[in-house]
Parts: C-alpha cells; structure tokens; sequence
C-alpha cells in the first residue's frame, strides 16, 4: 500500500536523528532510507526532515506527522506481536460440538479443567447428537462417535466406546439372571424411545426391540432406572465403569455385546493446526487414556 511506503523508514530516521542509525535498525542502506523518505516527501507535498551534512531534524510537518505516524506503527507492532503469541499459546475462542451424552459425562468436566489452565482461552461448548458442518458452522473442534465418512476431516482417535448390558444385583435376585438373548422378553428392559439395542447375534450385529416398563430419550434417565432396580439397560461404558467395579451393577450376556466403536477428534483438513486446538487434542486424549489406564 502507497500510505506505508516510506512509513517505517521515516519513523525510524525520526527517533534516530540519523539515517545511518536508522538504517542499520532497518537492516538496509541509507541511501534506500533517503530514497524511500524522499518518495514519502513527493507523495505528501512537504517537507518531513531537514537534512545537513552534520546532523538531521524533524520540520514542524514532519513533528506533527511522526505523532500519528509513530501510534499507526505501535499499533501494527502490537497486531503482529498478538498473532504470534496466538500462533504460539492457546488463546481466544475455542468452538467445539460434541454428542449430547459424551459431551456431558467426559468432554465438558475435561474442556472446563483445560480452559482453566489458559486464562486467554474462551470455551463455546455446542452438545448436539446432529453432524454438525464445522466449516460452515466456523467450529474448530467435534467429537463424533463411530465411522467418519467426512474425507476433508483431520481425525485423532481418543478411545472407544463399548455398549453393555446391565441391571442390579437385586434386579436379578428377583428375575433372574438372563442367559440368552431369548430369555430377555421375561424381564423388564429399559430403552430409549423407539430405539432398538444393538447386540451380536452369530457373529453379527442386529437390532433388538426391546420391551419394558420404562423408556426415556436421556442415557442418564434410563442409568438412574436401572439403579434403582426397574430393569435391565444397554448403556455406554462411560456411565457404566464406576458402577461395573463397584458391583452395583452386573454385566449381563456379554458374548453378545456389540464391537466397540471408535471416538474421535476431528477438525478441518484445510485449516493450519492452531495452538488451542493442537492443545485442546492432545489434553483430552491424555486425560481420556489416562482414566483408561487407571
């Protein structure tokens, strides 16, 4: 741009009284320095500097226009110095989607901990069991649970998650432990609305319709159920790990359980890897394998 030409050269000759001074901090000639002020000069129609052979001085054009001149180029040095710190530390907005369950059991409790270590970051948390577009929507950051088909995606596995089936000691003291498939239209199953458990049989994943007393669109509603006694569940093994070691609950038919299906991290393949988002992977996946490892 026209405006700044010369601009850099003038400021510096300005505060330096010199142009050799002043070029030496450019790291150019002082001839360019005089060529570029002289140009400056031509464009602006005034005199900035007087020049002898002993000594440089600003005229009172050339005070007045090193005032603003001085703010413009402190201001541009403060621009520059933020992007960099952004290219270097997380900070600024981080946007992030997640499915609905897993997002309120893992990813908020280990995002909320992550942003607590980075003052200069803010969290947008969306929890949406909808495929969120993250180009178009501007986020930088989803989990998905299971298959990617998105090709343009960078994805990052973080770990798996298991579906399982599970009732009380004292629900199956009354009922009786289930040892088949079949056996399971004598017992109360606790489902989601309209929706079918996934389960392995001979060797391959099938729906089952499963029939009770209760049904519930919230995993957490149908874990609090099952806690209290009303049924047999299928639930992921994020809301089930604490109760399976403590034995409050009892897994149930686990030759039948369905593969595990990977979770993953994903974000834009024609986006440069920020720090927040470099830094916001590798936080959840340490901290996810590390409860995995415990």
């Amino acid at each position: 741009m026209k405006q700044f030409q010369g601009l850099y050269e003038f400021v510096s000759v300005a505060e330096k009284l010199s142009f050799k001074l002043a070029a030496e901090a450019l790291g150019v000639s002082p001839a360019q320095v005089s060529r570029q002020i002289s140009t400056l000069e031509q464009r602006l129609g005034v005199k900035l500097l007087y020049r002898s052979t002993r000594q440089v001085a600003l005229t009172e054009s050339g005070g007045i226009y090193y005032d603003y001149c001085s703010k413009i180029i402190e201001q541009i040095d403060e621009a520059e110095s933020a992007i960099s710190q952004l290219q270097q530390n997380p900070m600024g907005l981080l946007r992030v989607t997640a499915p609905h369950a897993y997002g309120e059991q893992v990813v908020s409790p280990l995002l909320n901990q992550f942003v607590m270590q980075y003052p200069e970051l803010k969290l947008w948390l969306q929890l949406s069991n909808q495929v969120i577009d993250l180009v178009q929507e501007g986020i930088d950051l989803g989990i998905r649970i299971g298959n990617l088909t998105d090709s343009s995606m960078i994805a990052r596995r973080l770990t798996e998650r298991s579906l399982h089936l599970v009732a009380t000691p004292d629900y199956l003291a009354k009922f009786t432990k289930p040892n088949s498939i079949r056996e399971l239209v004598n017992h109360s199953c606790l489902a989601r609305f309209n929706q079918a458990w996934s389960l392995k049989i001979d060797g391959k994943e099938q729906s089952y319709k499963p029939k009770g007393k209760l049904s519930s669109d919230s995993a957490q509603a149908l874990l609090n159920a099952c806690l209290e006694g009303l049924g047999i569940a299928q639930l992921p093994n994020y809301y089930l790990d604490s109760y399976l070691a403590s034995g409050e609950l009892i897994p149930l038919l686990e030759a039948h359980q369905p593969d595990p299906e990977g979770i993953w991290a994903i974000y834009p393949h024609n986006r440069q890897l920020s720090p927040k988002v470099k830094c916001a992977v590798d936080f959840l996946q340490e901290r996810i394998q590390g409860t995995i490892d415990k």
